[in-house]
């Protein structure tokens, strides 16, 4: 995997190349930027410039010198006393690189594993392994590559032994993080890290990537590239056919039109269903939930080229704008906002979704 794999994002790539031309490279680095913008590319694609493009083990993400390391999950085969580590998952993470590439998210991660119903985390564990794999001299006399996707999954025993391990790093080695929470970090390991942010993508980026890497008409590559609002993840997912969000926005319109007729048994029902969710789709239901709602209000101010909605989205926006205004705008943005907090600390589903059910009902006729 090299550069030339990486949508766009060329200020970052020459950056990173500087500090290598120029041997001024930190021992770590962190690439922080939202879900789909290539943090986890940048990072494979310059710790394989690191170790040698032209490796073939590099090229197949088998050099004995690159590690990685990314939230895991307890598997009920595994011993009461095993903290899952990154290895026990080698099969799964380097499937879906080699498959479907560097531009994946925690969902799509956890689907692989198995897991859609779990909050992976990185244990302590990891940390111990990462401490002796690069306690061990270089296989190839260069680098050691440490690249680990979203830290912010550590607990916090793991973060505290992989601050002292930045602290103290062992001989040419470098760490590369994909970080999209770093408030999330300890502040202590924060402070010792390089942090490089890596933004969205402009839309006429993603829209020429579309045309040249998956074939895409012009027209519709001008549509998805707006949709996708800066991230190449998205663009993929939506050029899926049935996507997850024409169920989210059967949910929304669901939800919407019953707290409007105020139903409160369908209402409970409602709750019932999203609490079968696992966590990680609740919550991205809640991030669809914000982003119809804050589509609700602009559409109020008839502009356009502030929309990024599908045409099934701006189907039923058209007639429920009216109710999202000035006076419950940010009730409802703060609402979602606590139920993505509540559910990610593992609170009930139902009490947390019921209650925002039950909201919803004030909040639509404030106006």
């Amino acid at each position: 995997m090299t550069f030339s794999d990486v949508i766009g994002q060329e200020e970052c790539k020459q950056r990173l190349l500087q500090m290598v031309q120029e041997d001024r490279l930190p021992h770590a680095i962190m690439l922080c930027g939202p879900s789909g913008v290539g943090k986890l590319a940048i990072a494979i694609a310059f710790a394989s410039h690191l170790l040698g493009e032209d490796n073939a083990m590099v090229r197949k993400l088998e050099h004995p010198d690159l590690h990685f390391t990314y939230p895991t999950i307890k598997l009920p085969s595994m011993g009461a006393d095993h903290k899952p580590i990154s290895d026990d998952f080698a099969r799964d993470w380097h499937y879906l690189l080699m498959q479907e590439g560097p531009y994946f998210s925690m969902d799509q991660w956890l689907l692989a594993i198995g897991a859609e119903n779990q909050q992976a985390i990185i244990t302590a564990g990891e940390s111990d392994e990462l401490v002796r794999k690069l306690s061990l001299k270089s296989s190839q006399g260069g680098y050691k590559v440490s690249v680990i996707w979203l830290p912010e999954r550590m607990n916090i025993e793991c973060a505290n032994k992989l601050l002292k391990l930045i602290e103290e790093p062992p001989q040419q080695t470098v760490f590369l993080m994909a970080c999209e929470e770093p408030d999330k970090l300890l502040e202590t390991i924060r402070s010792r890290v390089q942090r490089i942010d890596v933004k969205q993508l402009p839309t006429d980026v993603i829209r020429q990537a579309l045309i040249e890497r998956r074939g895409i008409d012009e027209q519709q590559a001008q549509r998805l590239a707006r949709l996708a609002n800066g991230s190449w993840l998205k663009a993929l997912q939506e050029l899926q056919s049935g996507t997850e969000n024409e169920q989210f926005l059967d949910l929304y319109i669901l939800l919407m039109r019953q707290a409007y007729r105020r139903d409160v048994r369908s209402l409970k029902g409602w709750s019932e269903t999203m609490a079968s969710f696992g966590r990680e789709k609740q919550k991205r239901f809640l991030q669809y939930f914000l982003h119809m709602t804050r589509e609700s209000f602009m559409y109020n101010f008839h502009q356009p080229e502030l929309s990024y909605m599908t045409q099934a989205e701006e189907d039923f926006t058209r007639n429920f704008a009216r109710f999202i205004n000035e006076a419950n705008i940010l009730p409802i943005t703060d609402l979602a906002s606590l139920a993505i907090r509540d559910i990610g600390q593992n609170a009930n589903a139902k009490i947390v979704f019921f209650h925002l059910a039950l909201q919803m009902i004030v909040l639509l006729i404030q106006k």
